[in-house]
C-alpha cells in the first residue's frame, strides 16, 4: 500500500465520518425541533440551569460548535445577556462529550459493518417517504455513515505502520510533560484544520485504539482538541457586536484557561478516571477497547470539572471579559445597518436561528413607531412651537435618515431568511418565515408612509396651512389610537400568547376606520362654513394618510396571528423585558 493511497483512504473515512455527523446532526435537529424551542426556555433561568440548558441541547444537536454559534447569534440579536450566555456555553461544552462515548462504546466493540448499512438504508427509505417524521430517517442515515466512517478511518489506521515509521511519534510519549505539551499541541493543530473537537477526538480515540501513538499522547491531544475547536467561535464574532463578541470571548478563555491546571494534573486526573472506569488503557493488548472509554471519560470529567471551578465565579468571569472587550461608547447610529449572519456552513439550525431575525424585527417595527411618534408630538405642539418651519424641516431630516435604515433593514433580513429558506425547515417554519417576509415589507411600507407624511406635513408648514386649537383637539384622540396600534405590533412580535393582542388589534382598526370616517366629515362640513379649503383639503388628506398606517398594523397582526405561537416567543419576550 502507498502513502498516497494510505492518505487518501483515511481522508475518505474522515470524511463520511464528519459528513454522517453533520446529517445525523440536522436530522435530530429537525425532528426535535420543538424540544428544541423548549429547552431554549430555560435558557434564562439560573447559571445552573443555563448549564442544564446547554448539555441538553447540545446532545440532542449532537454539535457544540452549533449550540455555541447559536448562543453567540442570540447575545448579538439581543436574545440573550452575557451572564445567561455563559452557563450555556459551559453545559455545551459538557454536552459535546456525549459523542465521544458513543464512539468509544459502540465503534470500537461491535462489529460496525453489521449495522452500519443497514441504518443507512433504513434511513433513506425513511427520508423519501411522506412521513411528518421523516427527518429521522436523515438521523438514521448519518448514524450509519458516521460509523462507516469510523470503520474505514480504524481499518486504515491499522497499515499505517507500514508506510509510516512513528518510531519518533513513540519517542514523545517517554519524554515525560515535554511530550505531552507537544501532544496537546497536536491536538489543537488537528481539531483546528478539522473544525470539530468531536471528529479530532474520534481521531484521537483511533489512533490510540490501533496504537499509533500512546495512551498518554492521546490524552495530551484530547485536551489540545478543546482549545483548537474555539476557533469556530471567534470566526463567528468577527464583525459582531460588543456583546456577542464577549459571548465568543467566554467559550474561548473557557477552553484555553482549562488546559492551564488540567495539564500539570493530567497525570492525577488519569488516575481518577482509570479508578471509576473498568480496563486498563496503559495494557499492552492489541485493539485495547479501554482505550477509547477512558478517553471518553477523561474528555467528560475535564469539561465537567472546568465547568465546576467557573461556575461559582460567573459574575467575575463575566467582568473580566467586560473588561478585556470595554463596551463602545456610541448612540443610535441610523447610518449604516448590517446584520452579520452566517451560512450553513457555520450556522446554528435555521429554524433555531430565525429567532434571531424576529428582534431585528421588533427594533425595526420599533422604528416606525418612534418615526410616528415624532411627526405626532410636533404635530401636537406647533401652535406653540417658535421656528415651525425649521421644525418641520428637521423632522423631515430625522425621518428620511429613519425610513432609509428601515430599507437597509428589509434589505438585510429579507436576504437572512432566504438563505434559511434554502434549508431544511419544518412546515411550521415555513410557515413562519412566509409571514415574517410579510411583515417585513408592511413596515417598511410603514416607514415610507411616515417619511411621506412628514413631507407633507412640511410642505403645508411652510405655506401657513396650520391647524387651529380646536382641529388639533378632533385629532389627538385619533393619533393616540394609531400610536396604541404601532405599541401594539410592537409588543406582538414580542410576546407569546397573543390571543388577547389580537383581540386588541381588532377593536383598534375598527376604532381607528370610525375616527377616520368623523374626521373626514367635519373636514367637510368645515370647508362648506366657509373655512380655509387648502388648510382642510390637507386635514382630511392627513387624516387618510394615517389611516393607512392603521390599515398596516392590521396586516401585520393577521400575519403574526397565523405563526402558530411556539416556546421560542416566550425566550424572545423574556430576553427583550429583561434586556
Amino acid at each position: 500500500m502507498t502513502t498516497l493511497s494510505l492518505i487518501l483512504n483515511m481522508a475518505g473515512g474522515l470524511a463520511m465520518f464528519i459528513f454522517g455527523m453533520k446529517i445525523m446532526s440536522d436530522g435530530i435537529q429537525q425532528s426535535a425541533g420543538d424540544r428544541l424551542r423548549k429547552t431554549l426556555n430555560f435558557m434564562t433561568g439560573n447559571r445552573f440551569v443555563g448549564v442544564l440548558s446547554g448539555f441538553a441541547v447540545t446532545a440532542i444537536t449532537q454539535s457544540s460548535t452549533a449550540v455555541i454559534v447559536m448562543v453567540i447569534s442570540f447575545v448579538n440579536a439581543g436574545l440573550l445577556t452575557l451572564a445567561q450566555s455563559i452557563g450555556v456555553i459551559f453545559g455545551a461544552n459538557i454536552g459535546t462529550t456525549l459523542t465521544a462515548w458513543i464512539v468509544s462504546l459502540v465503534g470500537f466493540r461491535i462489529s460496525i459493518d453489521a449495522f452500519a448499512l443497514p441504518a443507512i438504508g433504513i434511513g433513506f427509505v425513511i427520508s423519501a417517504t411522506k412521513w411528518k417524521h421523516k427527518s429521522l430517517g436523515s438521523f438514521a442515515m448519518g448514524f450509519g455513515f458516521l460509523f462507516l466512517g469510523l470503520h474505514y478511518l480504524t481499518h486504515e489506521m491499522r497499515n499505517i505502520h507500514q508506510v509510516i515509521n512513528f518510531d519518533a511519534v513513540s519517542m514523545f510519549g517517554d519524554m515525560g510533560y515535554p511530550g505531552l505539551l507537544l501532544a496537546l499541541a497536536a491536538g489543537m493543530v488537528l481539531a483546528a484544520l478539522i473544525n470539530s473537537s468531536t471528529a479530532s477526538i474520534a481521531i484521537i480515540m483511533t489512533m490510540a485504539y490501533n496504537d499509533v501513538i500512546t495512551y498518554l499522547m492521546a490524552a495530551g491531544m484530547v485536551l489540545g482538541a478543546n482549545i483548537g475547536t474555539t476557533g469556530t467561535a471567534a470566526l463567528v464574532a468577527i464583525g459582531a457586536k460588543t456583546a456577542a463578541k464577549r459571548a465568543a470571548l467566554v467559550h474561548v478563555l473557557f477552553n484555553v484557561i482549562g488546559p492551564l491546571w488540567a495539564f500539570p494534573l493530567l497525570f492525577p486526573l488519569l488516575r481518577f478516571v482509570g479508578a471509576i472506569l473498568p480496563g486498563d488503557p496503559l495494557a499492552a493488548i492489541p485493539g485495547n477497547a479501554a482505550i477509547p472509554i477512558h478517553l471518553a471519560g477523561l474528555h467528560t470529567i475535564y469539561n465537567i470539572i472546568n465547568t465546576a471551578l467557573f461556575l461559582p465565579f460567573i459574575k467575575q468571569y463575566s467582568r473580566l471579559v467586560c473588561f478585556i472587550i470595554p463596551e463602545k461608547k456610541n448612540g443610535e447610529d441610523f447610518g449604516d445597518y448590517s446584520f452579520p449572519y452566517f451560512s450553513s456552513a457555520k450556522a446554528a439550525t435555521p429554524e433555531l436561528n430565525i429567532l434571531r431575525s424576529e428582534k431585528e424585527i421588533r427594533d425595526m417595527a420599533g422604528h416606525v413607531s418612534s418615526m410616528f411618534k415624532n411627526f405626532s408630538a410636533l404635530l401636537r405642539g406647533l401652535l406653540e412651537t417658535e421656528d415651525k418651519e425649521a421644525a418641520a424641516v428637521k423632522l423631515c431630516e430625522d425621518l428620511k435618515q429613519k425610513e432609509e435604515y428601515i430599507d437597509k433593514m428589509r434589505e438585510a433580513l429579507t436576504s437572512f431568511l432566504m438563505e434559511c429558506t434554502r434549508e431544511r425547515l419544518t412546515p411550521r417554519t415555513e410557515r413562519r418565515v412566509s409571514q415574517l417576509l410579510r411583515v417585513i415589507g408592511y413596515i417598511e411600507e410603514m416607514s415610507d408612509d411616515c417619511y411621506s407624511i412628514s413631507l407633507l406635513f412640511e410642505k403645508s408648514v411652510r405655506k401657513n396651512r396650520i391647524f387651529k386649537k380646536g382641529e388639533m383637539d378632533d385629532l389627538v384622540p385619533y393619533l393616540n389610537k394609531v400610536e396604541e396600534f404601532l405599541d401594539l405590533v410592537h409588543d406582538l412580535l414580542g410576546e407569546n400568547q397573543t390571543t388577547k393582542l389580537m383581540a386588541r388589534g381588532k377593536e383598534l382598526e375598527t376604532d381607528i376606520n370610525k375616527y377616520r370616517k368623523r374626521l373626514q366629515k367635519l373636514g367637510r362640513k368645515r370647508i362648506s362654513a366657509g373655512k380655509d379649503v387648502k388648510t382642510e383639503l390637507f386635514f382630511i388628506d392627513l387624516v387618510r394618510r394615517i389611516e393607512k398606517l392603521g390599515d398596516y398594523c392590521h396586516d401585520i397582526s393577521s400575519a403574526l396571528g397565523k405563526i402558530e405561537a411556539s416556546p421560542i416567543r416566550k425566550l424572545l419576550s423574556r430576553a427583550l423585558n429583561q434586556g
